[in-house]
This record gives structure tokens, C-alpha cells and sequence, in this order.
């Protein structure tokens, strides 16, 4: 066994012991509410103090006291001063020293203002800066137009064609092909076995004009395209 005799024993006295001191406690009945100690409150008697009397407060001699031919003569029998309200002139020289204002059109445009001058300046070279970038713009139009490459003849019998997408909805394969058609390119459809639709450009001869019309598309339509050898 894992616990001898003694430890059983130990073991029981324990209990017992509990049991002796928490069975009388939960059997017992509390006491009545009269024996139970009740809070007490005390009340201390108040201090005696000492009471006498204040004497009144005096005016210190040095004070003065307030005389009544102080109040103005010019006060009223109610006691309230009457306000003078017609306007005064202000004791000052200002108003004689002042220069007058100038008046017409000697205030509203001095002889030398160089703001207005400078502002005139930046507007003629403003006017003539925008004449001259707007021609500048349509000569870098025309000079592009012009030095673009031109994309190279498809041929019928070619293995080489530019792949420029695949499409799982045949709408969007024929609007790349219209756009492309719509730049002169030749544009031709394959379906895939996956229900794909893949759109070519060409075919051409050799994979220099592929290369060529791959550059092309680019330039002309802004579309990435794959050069591809192409089977029947």
C-alpha cells in the first residue's frame, strides 16, 4: 500500500479535530439581538468661552471728514451733473498741419510705379512665352508623327506574328482588334481550346519585320506585344 498504518491514523485525527471545532459553530444559534453589543454614541459637553463685549470701531484722527462744498455747483437739485453733448474741437494741430489728399487721378496712378511696371513686362513675356511653346508643340506633334516608324506589310504566307493579347470574353478581343485595326495594322483572331480568344498582328516573313511591327504597336497604341512563330 502507499500509505502506511500511521499516516491513516494522522489522517483521521485530523479530521476528527476539524470536525470538533466547526460542527458546534454551524449547530449553534446566534445570539438574540438584545445581547448583541449595540455601537454607543457620546456626546461631549461644550466649552465655556469666555464672552465680551467689542467696542465699536473709531475714524482715526487723521482722516478727514468728507465736506459738502465739495459736490460741484454746477450738480442740479437731484444730485446728477449735467453732460455737455455738442461736440468739441480735439486741441491739437493735426488737423492744420495735415496735407490734403490728393484727388483725381494723380492718387490712383502715381507717375513711377515700377510693380505696374514689372507686372506689364511679365505679361507680354507670358503672352509670347505661350505663342512660342504652342508652336513649339505642334512642330514636336508634326516631328513625331513624322519620324515614327513605319509598321511593315503583313504577309500571308509569314510564320512570324506579334501576339497581343489573350481574352477570355470574345468582346474584349474584338475591341483590341478594332483599336488596332484602327492604327493600320492587320489584325487576325485564334480561339484556344481553353476559351480563349488570342489576338495576333501580321503575319510577316521574318521575325525583323515581327520585331519592327512589335516596336510599332508600342509606339502607335501603347500595347506590349510577344513575337511568336505561328502554325497552321
Amino acid at each position: 500500500m502507499k500509505y502506511g498504518k500511521t499516516e491513516r491514523i494522522s489522517g483521521i485525527v485530523i479530521l476528527l479535530a476539524l470536525l470538533a471545532i466547526f460542527v458546534p459553530w454551524l449547530m449553534s444559534d446566534p445570539a438574540p439581538r438584545e445581547e448583541r453589543p449595540q455601537p454607543s454614541f457620546v456626546i461631549e459637553k461644550p466649552t465655556e468661552v469666555e464672552r465680551r463685549d467689542v467696542p465699536a470701531p473709531e475714524r482715526p484722527a487723521t482722516v478727514n471728514e468728507p465736506s459738502l462744498s465739495s459736490t460741484p455747483s454746477s450738480a442740479n437739485s437731484d444730485g446728477y451733473i449735467p453732460i455737455d453733448v455738442s461736440p468739441r474741437t480735439p486741441q491739437t494741430d493735426q488737423a492744420e498741419t495735415a496735407s490734403p489728399a490728393p484727388s483725381g487721378s494723380d492718387a490712383a496712378t502715381p507717375d513711377n510705379d515700377p510693380i505696374a511696371d514689372l507686372m506689364a513686362t511679365n505679361n507680354s513675356g507670358s503672352n509670347s512665352g505661350s505663342g512660342s511653346s504652342g508652336s513649339n508643340s505642334t512642330s514636336n506633334t508634326a516631328s513625331q508623327s513624322s519620324s515614327s516608324p513605319s509598321s511593315p506589310s503583313a504577309s500571308s504566307q509569314g510564320q512570324w506574328a506579334v501576339q497581343v493579347g489573350s481574352f477570355g470574353e470574345a468582346a474584349n478581343a474584338r475591341r483590341l482588334g478594332e483599336q488596332l485595326s484602327g492604327e493600320g495594322f492587320t489584325v487576325y483572331q485564334r480561339e484556344r481550346d481553353n476559351n480563349m480568344t488570342t489576338v495576333f498582328v501580321g503575319p510577316y516573313a521574318t521575325s525583323e519585320d515581327g520585331d519592327a511591327a512589335m516596336t510599332s504597336i508600342k509606339e502607335r497604341a501603347n500595347v506590349q506585344g510577344l513575337l511568336v512563330r505561328v502554325r497552321d
